[in-house]
């Protein structure tokens, strides 16, 4: 039993990470940009590792069947992206990706094209990764591998805890400006910034990483969001300032 939840957990651990890659080269590819992508703040993307054992579990035994290995791929794959991101949306109230504008999706959150790329994908975890990855696993004993696996699991939990942080303070401002952009006083420059100015008051980070990570969230709230950038950057000036004159009231007396 150890042994299938040691190895089950690095295949999850492996793929999430060389998911990441495969994303942040295919993005690399469009924009000519490295992005860190994905929710976490590590080289990892969780939706490749579930995806890539829900692969294994119950696709391995159609080894045979080419055909079904694809079919199914698509099938299971999109269900998981679609219920990721109905999942991810509801937590944080955003939504994170968004394929509204690609051909034959289904509510923005999948589409053909994805949902072809990772039938493919599932036939090359089937037939190349998984026989890669029993050779991989042969190279030091069990109890390696159980120390590895620990080590990693504790550096994916806290990068989940401060992720999971970092992405409630974003909701939270996303929040304040669906609000705001539901009231008349949005349309008031002086009153719309000093709303903006008190509800940025407890924020102690702007999740920049998450909004480079997932373009689709900066474009529904660029200017909100820049107007909070300024008025954050205002904030430490204004702080630094006044530090400053305490300081030198303090000398003076």
């Amino acid at each position: 039993m150890l042994d299938i939840l040691v190895y089950s957990f690095l295949i999850f651990f492996i793929c999430s990470f060389v998911g990441y890659f495969m994303e942040v080269l295919w993005c690399f590819l469009g924009s000519k940009k490295l992005v860190n992508r994905g929710f976490l703040c590590g080289p990892v993307i969780p939706i490749y590792g579930v995806g890539a054992l829900l692969i294994l579990f119950t696709l391995l035994r159609y080894y045979s069947d080419p055909v079904v290995v694809f079919v199914f791929g698509v099938i299971i794959t999109s269900a998981l992206e679609y219920f990721t991101s109905f999942l991810l949306e509801k937590i944080f109230h955003n939504k994170w990706w968004d394929y509204s504008t690609n051909k034959y999706n289904i509510n923005g959150r999948i589409c053909l094209k994805n949902s072809f790329a990772f039938g493919v994908l599932s036939l090359v975890i089937i037939y190349f990764v998984a026989p890669l990855l029993s050779l991989f696993f042969k190279l030091f004993s069990i109890k390696t591998w159980s120390i590895i696996a620990l080590v990693l699991l504790i550096i994916l939990i806290l990068d989940i805890i401060y992720s999971v942080v970092i992405a409630y303070n974003l909701r939270n401002r996303i929040i304040i400006v669906e609000e705001l952009k539901n009231e008349k006083i949005a349309k008031i420059p002086v009153i719309l910034e000093k709303r903006l100015r008190d509800s940025i008051q407890g924020f102690k980070a702007f999740p920049a990483r998450l909004l480079r990570a997932f373009p689709d969230l900066e474009k529904q709230y660029h200017n909100f969001f820049d107007l909070m950038v300024k008025y954050r950057e205002q904030d430490k000036i204004r702080k630094k300032e006044n530090k400053l004159k305490k300081q030198n009231n303090k000398k003076s007396k």
